[in-house]
Parts: structure tokens; sequence; C-alpha cells
């Protein structure tokens, strides 16, 4: 894996895990019982987005470390998730 494919593997595990995240433990302003004017009920109100940033880049830090080490050292390679054998056996050449 060079260093590209590296930083797109952690961005992509970092987005998801963001959006996973966003929404848990957000105060909505209909909760609050302070809707400002021109605003839906469901804004929020308190949010904590930097909060959420550190902990989603602890846990994508984590994830991207145990998922870079199983395609660094071939436990899970392309061909194990082959399930309709299109590509051919490991060591053989395609003529």
């Amino acid at each position: 894996m060079g260093i590209a494919s590296a930083i797109v593997l952690f961005l992509v595990i970092w987005f998801m895990t963001f959006l996973v995240v966003l929404p848990i433990r957000i105060q909505t302003q209909g909760e609050a019982g302070s809707v400002v004017p021109g605003t839906h009920a469901g804004s929020p109100e308190t949010h904590h987005l930097k909060r959420k940033a550190w902990i989603v880049t602890i846990i994508s830090a984590v994830l991207w470390s145990i998922i870079a080490t199983i395609i660094l050292t071939g436990t899970i390679t392309v061909r194990d998730i082959d399930f309709f054998d299109r590509m051919s056996p490991a060591g053989s050449e395609a003529s």
C-alpha cells in the first residue's frame, strides 16, 4: 500500500465514522425549548463538533491501523473475496 492509498483509506474511514457519530447526543432546538425564528425545530442547539471530530479521529486511527495491518500482511486478499471465481488462481498466468 502506497502513501496515497493509505491517506485515502484513512480519509474514507474518518468520514464514514464522522457521519455515524454526528447524530449521537445532539440536542435539537425543539428539545431545548428555544426555537430560533426561521429555523426548524430539529435544528441543533448544541452539536459539539470539535469534540466529535477528536473522538472520530481516535476511532479512525484505530480502525485504520487494523485495516492497514490486514492489507499489508496479506491476511485477506482480493482473491479471498472473489465469490464468483472471476480471477485466475494465484500464480497462474492469464492468457
